[in-house]
């Protein structure tokens, strides 16, 4: 419960101070710190087990959580928000309901909550006119309008879900006693990807981005089918593994984000995340049983199959500004 609301909260706030411009490069960045702490988390509670007693791991994980809590804590965005940048979510938001106010002469009520939807259309193509949140807005948890990032990602999950959880294992089976350095590089690959994000992910068309995340993955896929022949074929399989995580997450979660109206982008931001956790959480039981009963090659080639249904519902459900394969 707690990481999923810390989750949320952080990619809705975040989403909520980024220029919109810049969407996409931002949320990239923004799960980047998510990435490092995968990349180095493993081997620091590893450490911590192996010390005497090993319950310092508890003690550990209790020093992080207070430390993040600190640093949210100082997150005060709210209150410096003329520091934001001109086109946020939420510096819009909060001018729009001076202006409102300014005209009506009344202070900001306490029971709504003024959208800024309608204030720059270009941005929030969803609103047309100002709209006030109630109370039943704020119980409506499903966001529908999260959909056309949500469900490329659901479907393409199955692909993270293998690299995971079995991809390590796969390595050892073939005898490659590096097998773990496909983490390494796969973490590598995917931080470099997100730091040179902006030259592609707010200016490229967002099926193009896909198709190039899409085509990262087959490719790794490709060569985990190649990894017998050779150890350095599996850890090279790593960067493609990179790529395609560190491209189509924040790229779909961008779609979705963009497609809501800002006092909707918690709903939208949990709606994406668990679809997320779904197609990663189903897929690794299914990979387990298809593993035992099949062999990882079997594995492998569905996780193609899924790549490619990813693709094909990319096509079928983006916004039609989402699939112009030109600006």
């Amino acid at each position: 419960m707690g990481f999923g609301a810390a989750t949320t909260a952080a990619s809705t706030a975040a989403a909520s101070v980024l220029p919109q411009e810049r969407l996409g490069e931002g949320i990239g960045y923004h799960g980047l710190g998510q990435a490092i702490a995968m990349s180095i988390g493993p081997a620091f509670a590893l450490y911590l087990v192996g010390t005497d007693p090993s319950t310092n791991l508890y003690v550990g994980l209790a020093l992080v959580g207070f430390a993040g809590l600190v640093i949210a804590l100082n997150a005060r965005y709210e209150s410096k928000w003329q520091t934001l940048p001109s086109s946020s979510a939420y510096r819009i938001k909060m001018e729009t309901r001076l202006e409102l106010d300014s005209k009506d002469g009344q202070a900001p009520s306490s029971t709504t909550v003024t959208t800024s939807e309608t204030i720059n259309s270009e941005k929030y193509p969803e609103g047309d006119q100002v709209s006030k949140r109630t109370l039943r807005d704020s119980f409506n948890i499903f966001e529908p309008r999260a959909l056309p990032g949500a469900i490329p990602q659901m479907i393409m999950c199955p692909t993270f879900g293998f690299g995971v959880f079995f991809a390590g294992l796969y390595g050892t089976t073939l005898g490659y006693t590096h097998a773990g350095l496909f983490y390494t590089i796969s973490a590598v690959s995917m931080i470099i990807i997100r730091m040179i994000s902006k030259h592609f992910m707010d200016t490229v068309p967002a099926i193009k981005t896909m198709t190039g995340a899409v085509a990262c993955g087959i490719l790794c896929c490709l060569m985990l089918l190649a990894a017998p022949y050779g150890e350095p074929v599996f850890l090279a399989s790593g960067i493609f593994y990179g790529l395609a995580t560190g491209i189509s997450l924040p790229l779909n979660q961008s779609v979705a984000v963009k497609n809501t109206p800002p006092e909707r982008w918690g709903a939208a931001n949990a709606l994406f995340l668990l679809a997320n956790d779904i197609g990663i959480g189903f897929a690794s039981v299914i990979w387990g049983v298809i593993n035992d009963s099949f062999g990882f090659q079997t594995s492998i080639v569905c996780v193609i199959v899924c790549l490619i249904a990813s693709y094909a519902s990319a096509w079928i459900v983006y916004p039609a500004r989402d699939k112009r394969w030109r600006h």
